[in-house]
């Protein structure tokens, strides 16, 4: 076995006990800082904004109250969500937007309306009279799954007949619970590849220095679907890669790719990754690999792949437009522009750009986050040890971002503008970037487990900073006008938010404790797997 097709499908041997325990213990703090870290961006983000929030809280009030799934640009607004929209003040211009607009409302001129007073959601208002007229909603040209598990959500936590903020914010820490799951995903992704501990642990906290990804995940969004499928797949398509070519890892594979594709059809650009995965699986018949990967897809095509081919059946394409656009209220683009622009657009919204994309992290920090991650993988691409799992997990961000790219281009050589560039549609393949970046650092420090270890707190302490510092910023664009202060920002944050003040309390006391909780796990994971490391040295073990 060659140093690079090890990938090192090395599981470590001869752990100890105490080892093993903290290890749990320290993946479990770091999977439950990530989940209260977006729930926080949850409670942070205003009413419906993030991209086409509306749109998707009302989809799942449909099919709660039993409105069925029409065809595409046949769906409607329920006359609650259009109420909860003009009571959210939506549209309004932030305070942190790029660019200040005085001939438009301002979000902190608006005084808010006190929670008792709220609209409250029932049978009469929840979804559109016959023949309404209200705007439409698009979300039907996408699959409905998302959607039904949001409505049992809502029924399962008694929010389905409650006021219009506490259904959002129920949906929003559904989205939380559901991306909390790429944590552990990636982890296990990242210890199957190096057999370290220490290196899936620098896996676990890597979301929360983008900003976005809390924004993103802590709104109502059939991403928050997307995002664990892929991290599945990642996970899977890592122990394809290693060797692992059962009929049964296919089929649950594929099981992953199918129920994300019934959420959203850009998990199909997850397929590159698993083909990839089969065909560099070493040291394996092509037969076995050819038979496992056609596998994976069959089940993925009859598990979800089926509504994508009905819909070019019987639409005569892949995914339907669900609502006309309105072109005269976009921007022309030079041809010499839309290249750079587009990408540009997509980095920015891929690290920070809240809202409806008009808060902006700054510049130079979209920079330098593209930079680490493209030196993250030319790391493993070049480096023996991960080379041909790096290559393709590395596949998955690679066809995302393409997808989105190509698909604005094509778009505005026929209409001169740009669309459809948001960073969030890269988000699938997160826990992939996750692993790849783990495995980098891996790489950098040697393998060396003495090393490793040290940088698992560093590694926590930094996500854990940044996470605040973003929380931090979200929160003052976006309730801090000028001239004011932070804690004027504070009293706006409270009287718009669904909770009280005690509850917010409580919220923020809860973070507290998972972010101590989390750094002291992560400490003594380093004191342990050090000792570890000084044990194995003694018995006759290299140490490094």
């Amino acid at each position: 076995m060659t140093r690079d097709t090890a990938d090192a499908g090395a599981v470590t041997a001869g752990i100890s006990t105490s080892e093993h325990r903290s290890y749990r213990r320290t993946l479990a703090a770091l999977t439950l800082l990530v989940a209260v870290w977006t729930f926080l961006w949850a409670v942070v983000t205003p009413a419906f904004r993030s991209p086409d929030e509306q749109n998707h809280v009302n989809s799942v009030l449909r099919v709660a109250y039993g409105g069925g799934w029409p065809p595409p640009g046949g769906a409607r607004f329920s006359p609650v969500i259009e109420q909860a929209v003009e009571e959210a003040a939506y549209p309004a211009d932030l305070p942190g937007r790029y660019t200040v607009r005085d001939d438009v409302r301002q979000f902190v001129d608006v005084v808010p309306i006190p929670r008792e007073d709220r609209a409250r959601i029932t049978p009469e208002n929840a979804l559109p009279p016959p023949g309404s007229d209200a705007e439409i909603d698009q979300m039907t040209q996408h699959p409905p799954l998302y959607y039904a598990i949001g409505a049992a959500w809502l029924h399962v936590t008694g929010t389905a007949d409650g006021r219009w903020d506490e259904a959002m914010l129920a949906l929003r820490v559904l989205d939380a619970l559901l991306f909390a799951a790429t944590v552990p995903l990636a982890a296990a992704s990242a210890l199957r590849l190096t057999g370290s501990r220490s290196a899936a642990l620098l896996a676990a906290p890597l979301p929360m220095l983008v900003p976005q990804v809390g924004h993103i995940m802590g709104a109502v969004n059939n991403d928050a679907l997307v995002v664990p499928a892929c991290a599945l797949v990642t996970y899977l398509a890592v122990r394809v890669v290693t060797g692992d070519l059962r009929p049964r890892t296919a089929v649950v594979l594929g099981a992953a790719l199918g129920v994300g594709l019934l959420a959203k059809v850009m998990v199909a650009f997850a397929i590159p990754t698993v083909v990839a995965a089969y065909a560099l699986a070493p040291r394996q018949p092509w037969r076995a690999r050819a038979v496992g990967c056609a596998l994976s897809l069959l089940v993925a095509l009859v598990v979800g792949g089926w509504w994508w081919v009905r819909n070019v059946l019987t639409l005569g394409v892949v995914q339907p437009a669900g609502r006309a656009r309105d072109l005269t209220l976009l921007a022309q683009v030079p041809d010499d522009e839309a290249f750079p622009l587009a990408v540009g657009r997509i980095a920015q919204s891929f690290f920070g750009q809240l809202g409806w994309l008009e808060v902006r992290l700054d510049g130079d920090f979209v920079v330098l986050g593209s930079t680490l991650l493209v030196a993250a993988g030319a790391v493993v691409l070049t480096v023996p040890g991960a080379r041909r799992a790096a290559a393709a997990l590395l596949l998955m961000p690679l066809a995302l971002a393409s997808g989105v790219l190509y698909n604005a281009l094509d778009y505005h050589a026929e209409t001169g503008v740009l669309v459809a560039l948001q960073g969030r549609y890269v988000f699938g393949a997160l826990a992939a970037l996750a692993v790849v970046a783990a495995v980098a650092v891996w790489q950098v420090l040697g393998r060396s487990s003495r090393r490793c270890a040290v940088a698992v707190p560093v590694a926590a302490l930094v996500s854990l900073l940044v996470a605040v510092v973003g929380l931090w910023w979200g929160l003052e664009t976006m309730y801090r006008g000028s001239g004011e202060s932070a804690g004027d920002a504070v009293d706006r944050w409270l009287a718009w938010s669904p909770l009280t003040g005690g509850q917010v309390a409580v919220v923020l006391a809860v973070g507290a404790l998972a972010g101590l909780a989390a750094s002291v796990a992560v400490v003594r994971w380093s004191v342990v797997a050090a000792r570890s490391v000084r044990s194995a040295a003694t018995d006759g073990g290299t140490g490094s």
